[in-house]
């Protein structure tokens, strides 16, 4: 071919492809020719037209050059890219972007680590660029997909995984297509920041990327960190996973709270049979994100967080008894040690935590409602429990998951503060709390009182009367109080007698220890503060009175430091109400009695009583007077205004109510079970029975004189019974006339749950045999109705 011929086809090829080739030298290690990037960028921004063919042609060359493992012409190319995309913001840049981003996609899927590397950095100085208009066609599921298999690298050196996971760890959060469609964007951090400092650079885009998720797209946002935390197996330690979700949490915006809370509990649904640590580290992470929520918008999750975790805490308790019992058997069967602490108690104190904060933290209205929520699933014998069936896990695991519901309990009404004690303890509150305080458990019972406190003392008085003591001045104490109002004068004449009977019973428990003896002396405190007018304080000396009077009588043969113990709270109570009331007579009676206590019986005091080694007397004698408070005179300290001393006649004496079986107390509730031999013989005969028909009874019942008169006096009497009897003795009549209803239902029922004779015989037990009576028809007798 003639040389001219060749010399004229240089300059029929195009002018871009031309500038394009000038910009990459003979030797790749020289780098990019700047003289000539420049030449190409003022071409590229004169004539925007062509960088769609500007780009294509760079595109072909770098295809070219990776396949041909010419990795620095590569580099440059890229440079060149990048380059023109900083120079270029034309509406023609958009084809542009197409080729520069099927170049990065050729990078990423090769397996030069340096070529990937090369590729994300290009993407991400590409994220940010802001363009004027999104492009709706344009999409990166591509890119997020070969980031995250970069992120998960498992190449053999050590130094290309670091790199691999930085760079994609970088370019990764950028890229949102469902949170902003058409284009990425990356948070406002520096390249030299994100490289001294990859942490911060991955939290702000995490923290960029949940600001702008809508309510739509919330779920797509959690649900790859549930994953990751599933697969690194980051629950147990999960300082990692609270981090992440305290992010989560401050990042979204405030009513989007309860989704995320929806998608732990679904999760902790979701693995409720793994390891007792991973649903511990779970529950934890739920704590956190519970706690952020509460102070703002956590809309209709508040019930469905509570019943998940108490239904999470029933399965724990379920786990614990089963594995507890199958670990007992084989210790006694080898070597006969203490089996060690079961970890499921880990699950079950994060979960109890986490209610205890979640509800601690809501607003008062709402944390009532959660306190009804959670008494209704205390598992209360007789009174129905839908939720934690208690037939499973018997007698020991009923016991674990009240005392848990309590301990939450109180955590949730710590710091409680109702105006109204009817609405802090309205009737289906109280009454079951009220059963549990009478069962034979010092642990529930504690539990019981210190609930009672949290919601009694609504003036933050307890810190300042903790301790069972005589003390000297009450009013150094600076106990705040304001006057009863007529709900709470209601709410005493309505409820007090219930207060004051669990009191009572709570302090003959023989098993009751320093603690409880403090806990009910805060009790009686704090009913007086709060709760107590001229009427109340009548009623709470009489139940001291009764206490002390039960301690002396001991008819139910209480061990000593009982006795002891129920005197001195009695001295301690009396000592606090004569200077909370400030009547001086009742002060100086209730101080005689203390001076001469310290003399003669300092067991009857609670400095003493309480201490270790404290000796016990042999008896407590009734005759020493002196030594005990006495109604006659405190009834004379307390004659005047406002008091009414003539009910000080009548001794308190504590009701027999449902409450009582419900806490299935032995002293209360036995049934005792009798298996009664029915024999013909052992009936009455009926003939007995009938009332003899004389004609003196006719004539009695033919005369009525005076029987009007007898009526209308029986009528006025027990008129005035009912308006004048104090309601001890009323409720006492009604209780007997009601006992004698059932009574006589018994019998009733006896005699007619038993079967009918028959012709051919009746079974009868006698001494262990069976015996066979046959029954002539004509002798069976039958009701008149079933005669024609």
């Amino acid at each position: 071919m003639p040389a001219g011929v060749c010399g004229c086809c240089g300059p029929l090829r195009p002018r871009y492809k031309r500038l394009v080739d000038n910009i990459f030298p003979e030797d790749p290690k020289d780098g990019l020719v700047k003289s000539d990037m420049e030449k190409l960028t003022f071409y590229a921004v004169s004539a925007p037209e062509k960088l769609d063919r500007i780009g294509a042609y760079l595109a072909e060359r770098l295809s070219r050059d990776v396949v041909r493992h010419r990795y620095g012409y590569v580099v440059i190319a890229m440079e060149a890219l990048d380059q023109l995309l900083m120079a270029c913001h034309s509406q023609s840049i958009k084809p542009f972007v197409e080729s520069f981003l099927h170049m990065v996609a050729k990078l990423l899927e090769s397996r030069e680590p340096d070529l990937q590397v090369l590729g994300t950095n290009s993407f991400v100085k590409f994220a940010n660029i802001e363009e004027d208009t999104p492009s709706y066609h344009r999409r990166y599921d591509f890119f997020v997909s070969q980031f995250s298999a970069m992120c998960h690298s498992t190449h053999e050196d050590q130094e290309v995984r670091t790199r691999r996971g930085r760079t994609s760890g970088e370019a990764g959060p950028q890229v949102r297509p469902d949170l902003r469609v058409g284009h990425p964007s990356t948070p406002s951090v520096s390249g030299q920041e994100g490289e001294e400092n990859p942490a911060s650079l991955a939290e702000s885009c995490f923290r960029e990327l949940l600001g702008r998720a809508a309510y739509g797209n919330m779920n797509n946002a959690v649900r790859p960190v549930l994953v990751h935390l599933d697969n690194h197996r980051l629950w147990d330690p999960n300082e990692f996973a609270v981090s992440c979700f305290r992010i989560i949490m401050y990042s979204i915006q405030a009513q989007h709270s309860h989704h995320v809370i929806q998608q732990v509990l679904g999760h902790l649904d979701a693995h409720n049979k793994n390891t007792p640590r991973v649903r511990a580290g779970i529950v934890q992470v739920l704590l956190e994100t519970v706690a952020i929520a509460a102070k703002g918008s956590v809309g209709p999750t508040v019930l469905e967080v509570f019943n998940t975790l108490l239904k999470h805490l029933r399965m724990s308790v379920d786990f614990e008894m089963g594995e507890t019992s199958r670990r007992s058997s084989a210790v006694s069967n080898s070597s006969g040690g203490r089996p060690k602490e079961h970890e499921e108690r880990i699950v079950q104190n994060a979960i109890i935590q986490t209610i205890g904060f979640f509800g601690g933290n809501l607003p008062d209205y709402q944390r009532a409602e959660v306190m009804m929520f959670i008494m209704g699933k205390v598992p209360v014998y007789g009174t129905p429990c839908h939720t934690l069936d208690t037939v499973q896990i018997g007698h020991q695991g009923t016991k674990r998951i009240q005392a848990m519901l309590l301990s939450s309990l109180i955590m949730v009404t710590s710091g409680f503060k109702s105006k109204s004690m009817a609405a802090a303890l309205p009737h289906p509150f109280l009454d079951p709390l009220f059963s549990i305080s009478l069962m034979e458990d010092s642990e529930l019972r504690q539990l019981v009182l210190e609930i009672l406190h949290n919601i009694i003392d609504r003036h933050d008085n307890r810190a300042k009367l903790r301790g069972i003591r005589i003390i000297p001045n009450v009013a150094a104490l600076k106990i705040k109080r304001e006057k009863i109002s007529k709900q709470d004068v209601g709410f005493m004449k309505k409820h007090g007698q219930q207060l004051y009977r669990h009191i009572y019973l709570g302090c003959k428990e023989e098993d009751n220890g320093h603690k409880s003896f403090e806990l009910l002396f805060t009790a009686l405190a704090l009913l007086t503060i709060e709760l107590a007018n001229e009427e109340v304080v009548v009623d709470l000396i009489r139940l001291a009175i009764a206490l002390q009077d039960m301690s002396l009588a001991n008819e139910e043969n209480l061990p000593m430091f009982i006795r002891c113990g129920i005197m001195a709270l009695v001295a301690a109570y009396l000592n606090f109400l004569s200077q909370m009331i400030a009547n001086p007579p009742f002060c100086q009676h209730v101080s005689k009695v203390i001076e001469l206590r310290n003399l003669e019986a300092p067991y009857l005091l609670p400095e003493h009583i309480f201490r270790e080694k404290c000796p016990f007397p042999g008896s407590l004698e009734k005759e020493e007077r002196a030594l005990y408070f006495q109604t006659a005179d405190l009834a004379e300290c307390l004659a005047g205004p406002g008091y009414n001393v003539e009910r000080f006649t009548i001794p308190y004496v504590p009701q027999v109510t449902d409450e009582d079986r419900l806490s299935r107390r032995k002293s209360f509730v036995d049934t005792i079970s009798l298996q009664v031999d029915i024999l013909p013989n052992s009936l009455p005969d009926k003939s007995e029975l009938a009332e003899e028909i004389t004609f003196e009874t006719l004539k009695k019942a033919i005369d009525t004189t005076g029987l009007e008169e007898q009526e209308k006096e029986k009528r006025r009497q027990v008129m005035e019974k009912f308006q004048k009897a104090p309601f001890e003795e009323i409720a006492a009549h009604c209780e007997s006339k009601a006992n004698m209803l059932h009574d006589r239902l018994a019998q009733i029922f006896e005699l007619t749950i038993r079967p009918p004779p028959s012709p051919s015989g009746m079974v009868s037990i006698s001494a262990g045999h069976t015996q066979n009576q046959s029954v002539p028809v004509y002798e069976m007798k039958f009701p008149d109705l079933c005669v024609y």
